[in-house]
């Protein structure tokens, strides 16, 4: 370690198709160190480097129980046949964990820790279901209670309540999700994603499959709200009495404008000046800025929005001074949220669909947003992009990337 600040720069971010988290959803046979080492191989041979040159990996998982248990960033690169000399870090900032594991991965070559590292991240959703590590803050109310930590449909139904979103403007958004993922698909947009081979049915995996490109309005109203039942059994109740300005929370969220549950995995490699110069290979961008932030916990989901502000702030930025940017649609109240307090054109938001169309592999998400930010920043040749996340808890974080 020099000591040195050095360029943290972006070589290739990769991504799996975002599988159904179902029994009959492409990705669902693999486990997830056989869907990683699949991830390994592609960067590899999109990229032709040897893997010892590789210091750390650094992943984001969420649910870290059962077969994602293990400290999968490590224990991925041995399944894989990488040599022993690249460590591996897993971490978990909720829906956040993999943006954060990018910013992690970053850091450690800005500072010249190290040369080369990866950041990025995995959830199967279908394998290792969300809670099933059966937390004490999600299972126990008065754990949960003294913590403030409540479940992300109720923060999103507050949000909504808060920000006097109606049931049509959140249909809306979804609707906005579902039209643009479809559309980005169709014109071979995500040049980040890589096609999975699922040997256990021999089949491939080549698109995402949770976009419904069928979505309607009308369809959209037929769903009935999801997190009523959350809020009768005490979450509701312990919002109105943080916040006694509202006599009611509206329960406007369903599963057509929640996050769709997901299983994927994405690898960003990053490295400095040099390994650029050693692979003879131009960086696709450089990260100028990382910040975290976190929000009021009630609201559970409002960090991208916090995360977003304190980036702006910190590097000097207006709204007009960046050309994209990919925010975590961490249900559609989070977006009201955001452009009721960001006002961001929406020819610049979400550009190619969001997690809501898309699908939300909890700990890959983020990981998965730097890959279609990057994407999209190539193909239009624009200079300026911010990636946002949240996680739960208030927790988030966002990236200022610039295209070179």
């Amino acid at each position: 370690m020099n000591g040195l600040s050095q360029d943290a720069l972006i070589y290739d971010v990769i991504r799996t198709p975002r599988g159904k988290a179902r029994v009959d959803g492409g990705l669902y046979d693999l486990s997830p160190l056989e869907l990683l080492a699949s991830l390994y191989r592609a960067l590899v041979d999109r990229n032709n480097f040897d893997p010892a040159l590789i210091g750390d990996v650094i992943l984001g998982n969420v649910t870290q129980y059962g077969e994602q248990a293990g400290n999968l960033a490590k224990s991925s690169t041995l399944y894989a046949g990488w040599p022993s000399t690249v460590a591996g870090m897993t971490l978990t900032r909720f829906c956040s964990s993999g943006l954060d594991a990018i910013s992690v991965a970053a850091m450690k070559v800005m500072v010249g820790q190290e040369d080369v590292t990866i950041g990025g991240g995995i959830e199967m959703m279908s394998r290792v279901p969300m809670m099933s590590d059966e937390a004490t803050i999600f299972r126990d109310p008065a754990t949960a209670t003294a913590a403030k930590i409540l479940l992300m449909g109720s923060g999103a139904d507050l949000i909504a309540t808060m920000q006097g979103a109606s049931r049509i403007s959140l249909d809306g958004i979804a609707l906005q999700s579902q039209q643009r993922a479809a559309a980005a698909r169709a014109a071979q947009r995500f040049v980040s994603l890589i096609p999975i081979y699922n040997a256990h049915k021999k089949v491939w995996v080549t698109d995402d499959e949770c976009i419904r490109p069928d979505t309607t309005l009308d369809s959209l109203a037929q769903l009935p709200a999801s997190f009523a039942g959350l809020g009768a059994m005490g979450a509701d109740a312990l919002q109105l009495a943080h916040y006694p300005q509202l006599s009611v929370i509206n329960h406007e969220h369903t599963a057509g404008n929640s996050p769709a549950m997901a299983d994927g995995a994405a690898l960003t490699l990053i490295g400095n000046r040099a390994f650029g110069e050693q692979l003879g290979k131009a960086p696709k961008a450089i990260i100028k800025a990382m910040v975290n932030a976190s929000d009021e916990p009630f609201m559970v989901l409002g960090g991208c929005v916090a995360a977003t502000k304190k980036l702006l702030r910190r590097t000097g930025l207006r709204i007009e001074d960046v050309d994209l940017f990919e925010i975590h649609e961490a249900f559609a109240a989070t977006i009201i949220k955001l452009q009721q307090e960001l006002n961001i054109p929406t020819d610049k938001l979400n550009v190619n669909g969001g997690v809501i169309a898309l699908g939300h592999p909890l700990g890959a998400t983020g990981a998965m947003m730097m890959g279609t930010l990057v994407d999209e920043m190539t193909r239009r040749k624009v200079k300026r992009g911010i990636v946002a996340t949240s996680g739960a808890a208030g927790l988030g974080c966002a990236l200022l990337i610039e295209r070179l």
